[in-house]
């Protein structure tokens, strides 16, 4: 598969030019700003071919590799933004029982990573240079108890996809043709769904078929 991969960094790319030389520069930016809109797709295909699609009446959620399928208002709100801008670039909606051309799947990703940071090598190394002398206990080394910390990191996204419905029984497989991702925070929330969805299709004409 061919791919062309666009991103959208909202306006976080302003925000850190603007603020390059305050401290913690991200810590200064907005909700909006933080947010990152990519999509890829098969450069190779020709979505005018394609003219109708189904979509999923409900959100898959993704969490630590499990999946289930969920039916929320924000998750409604993401479907019937994806309806909304996939009719207005000209494509039909139908019921999955009317041989649609496209499938389409939202999917909210939850993933949480568990891991440590070792401070063993700091230790060692800067350890050497610290004077035991000034503490009062000539001879002692320096140890730390602690000598790494343990982190947990919480990161979500939504994700739409395409899936080639046409061409599945030739092929013998279903394609993913194209993919927006949205990742920052506050997302998924129901009043800035249809915003977000629509900064997916702006930035990806090609799918344009009329």
């Amino acid at each position: 598969m061919k791919r062309r991969i666009s991103v959208i960094l909202g306006l976080a790319v302003a925000a850190l030019a603007y603020t390059g030389c305050k401290k913690e520069p991200l810590n200064n930016l907005t909700a909006e700003e933080s947010r990152i809109y990519i999509t890829d797709h098969d450069s190779s295909v020709n979505f005018s071919n394609f003219k109708t699609f189904a979509i999923s009446d409900s959100i898959t959620v993704i969490k630590n590799g499990n999946s289930e399928k969920m039916v929320t208002a924000e998750g409604s709100a993401f479907i019937a933004a994806a309806t909304k801008y996939l009719m207005q670039m000209g494509y039909v909606e139908v019921s999955n029982d009317q041989s649609p051309d496209l499938g389409v799947n939202v999917n909210r990703i939850i993933n949480t990573a568990t891991g440590y940071i070792s401070y063993n090598d700091y230790w060692n190394y800067y350890g050497s240079y610290y004077d035991p002398y000034y503490w009062g206990y000539p001879g002692y080394g320096y140890y730390s108890p602690y000598a790494y910390s343990v982190y947990q990191i919480k990161e979500g996204a939504v994700s739409i996809d395409l899936l080639d419905l046409k061409n599945a029984a030739t092929k013998n497989k279903i394609e993913v043709i194209w993919t927006g991702l949205i990742r920052g925070s506050g997302i998924y929330t129901t009043d800035i769904a249809d915003s977000q969805v629509m900064a997916l299709f702006n930035q990806s004409p090609y799918l344009k078929i009329n």
